[in-house]
């Protein structure tokens, strides 16, 4: 970790930037080339080469459309047009919310390299989405509102300091109290929190009708609030969709204001910030793949604000670091099976993977995957040993490796479980007689071939899961399946008994097992069928 100036608290940090932000003002007022969209004052700078060498994209965004204040093609076509480095996100909402879906949308609307955090248990939860790893992440209460709080993250980037970054949604629907009120606490917060001497941002959607609003005044004693403010191509800073209140901003503490610059998108350059409209950006080639009706879509509410900024570099060498997350000692693996081991890995491109049965002798899991992954599924041993342990290390350089902090255990697989069958034979016309085994999503094609014909299948089940079997008929034959436990193949669990053409049923096992399915015609019916057994749960 970085280290940072030291400063008692947030408040009255800012005399030591008073020198260079006044050379900064008569250097503004001297002539420089500024853009005519809005007049500058001496808060921005319009000199980069002096100021900094990486730019830092910063975005305000609550630009969910359609009816679920969810994320949409409309919203996502914004954010790969304007390329933003770090999103304050509102509403972030995606799909079914799950993992996969919030890492898709991530993928799709900024890239595969981008981190994010999202607090939990809320309706419209806030999060953030940064081009460099997220240090730490959290929520802080918000007072006044039931279904959101302060979402906040620490980022590693570029340069000496970490950049803390706070995503807000005030309140629509209460007062300018209200809203003053979520801001007594969340700069109750920060100084609580926040080192002074790291970079400040805090933005989102703070449904503010002015900027005369109260809680700019108690904002102040965190970040700057005064303009020049963005403002999109008709000079206009106001980010409600009926473009008549300043409801979205990014604001910033006085050390990264002293290094804000003009936001430069294909041919057009804002000095102090953008406010993405699609409806009145031109060209629109500027900020592709967006489309002009994007801002105007269904329930866009708010439009995206975007200020940049050009901070110092790093002049050191970053350090290379693995750390084995699982298995870390204490765990127990079932030999046999397929096992996720998990690491975090920081400057490191490609990592190799070993693991140990006896803490001296190493095997090679895998000579190279990417580090950014941070998993790898493997097939754990058949050995069993209580001293196992696994080790990552940086391809390019091994002595940057880590292991596992302890031991794990690897326990005897048990017997060899049956072979995969993909054809019914007969004679499998009880229980004891039942082929198998049916392995998980595999055909099994097969034939009711007589009305006193009955088929017994049996299938291997690891754990508590649900469990979906699905019997296929060529033709109009009606045939029928029943699903029962090993402990009892008498009472069926399910059935599927329909005249439906597959027949499909779901059930939830509670525990691993043998189970059979059972395959007979209706009514002394004859057909042909393709049976099909699948669940998470169930053995390949």
């Amino acid at each position: 970790m970085r280290h940072s100036p030291t400063f008692s608290t947030r408040t009255g940090r800012w005399s030591w930037l008073l020198a260079p932000l006044l050379t900064l003002a008569l250097a503004a007022c001297g002539g420089s080339a500024v853009d005519s969209r809005e007049p500058v004052d001496e808060g921005v700078s319009t000199s980069e080469a002096p100021l900094a060498d990486v730019r830092v994209r910063l975005m305000a965004a609550n630009i969910t459309s359609g009816n679920g204040q969810s994320y949409g093609s409309e919203g996502i076509r914004i954010f790969q047009g304007t390329r933003p480095d770090v999103v304050m996100l509102q509403e972030f909402n995606y799909q079914d919310n799950s993992a996969a879906a919030l890492r898709s949308f991530v993928d799709t609307a900024f890239g595969t390299g981008f981190y994010y955090s999202r607090e939990t248990g809320a309706q419209i939860p806030n999060g953030v989405i940064s081009r460099w790893p997220i240090l730490a992440s959290g929520q802080w209460n918000d007072p006044v509102v039931s279904n959101r709080d302060f979402a906040w993250a620490r980022i590693d980037a570029p340069g000496s300091k970490d950049l803390w970054v706070v995503s807000v949604h005030l309140l629509n629907s209460g007062t300018s109290g209200d809203r003053n009120n979520e801001a007594i606490e969340l700069v109750k917060r920060i100084n609580e929190l926040v080192p002074a001497g790291d970079y400040l941002a805090i933005g989102g959607d703070f449904n503010t009708d002015s900027r005369s609003e109260s809680c700019f005044t108690t904002f102040e004693q965190v970040v700057t609030t005064s303009g020049p403010h963005p403002v999109d191509q008709k000079g206009d800073p106001d980010t409600n969709a009926n473009r008549n209140k300043p409801y979205d901003h990014v604001l910033v503490d006085l050390d990264l204001r002293a290094y804000q610059t003009p936001t430069v998108l294909g041919s057009s350059s804002f000095t102090a910030g953008v406010v993405v409209d699609t409806r009145v950006y031109t060209p629109l080639s500027d900020i592709s793949p967006a489309q002009f009706g994007d801002s105007g879509s269904t329930n866009m509410q708010h439009m995206a604000v975007i200020k940049d900024f050009l901070i110092p570099a790093d002049t050191t060498t970053p350090t290379a670091s693995v750390t084995v997350v699982a298995p870390n000692g204490g765990e127990s693996w079932t030999g046999g099976l397929s096992g996720t081991i998990t690491w975090t890995a920081s400057n490191v491109t490609n990592v190799k993977l070993e693991y140990t049965l006896d803490g001296s002798t190493w095997n090679v899991i895998t000579a190279s995957t990417p580090a950014s992954a941070g998993s790898y599924s493997w097939t754990v041993p058949g050995t069993a040993t209580t001293v196992a342990k696994v080790r990552v290390s940086d391809t390019a350089n091994v002595a940057t490796s880590d292991t596992s902090d302890a031991a794990f255990t690897i326990t005897d697989p048990g017997p060899t479980p049956d072979p995969v069958i993909t054809q019914e034979t007969e004679a499998n016309n009880t229980a004891a007689g039942a082929n198998g085994r049916v392995a998980a999503g595999t055909n099994v094609t097969g034939s009711v071939s007589t009305s006193t014909d009955i088929d017994w299948f049996k299938f291997t089940v690891t754990g508590p899961g649900l469990v979906t079997v699905k019997l296929t008929m060529p033709g109009t034959g009606d045939l029928d399946w029943y699903l029962y436990s090993g402990s009892n193949v008498s009472t069926y669990l399910t059935r599927g008994y329909t005249t439906a053409n597959p027949e499909v049923g779901t059930y939830s096992v509670p525990a691993a097992g043998t189970y059979y399915v059972k395959v007979v015609g209706y009514a002394g019916a004859t057909s042909n069928y393709t049976l099909n057994v699948s669940g998470t749960a169930v053995q390949p």
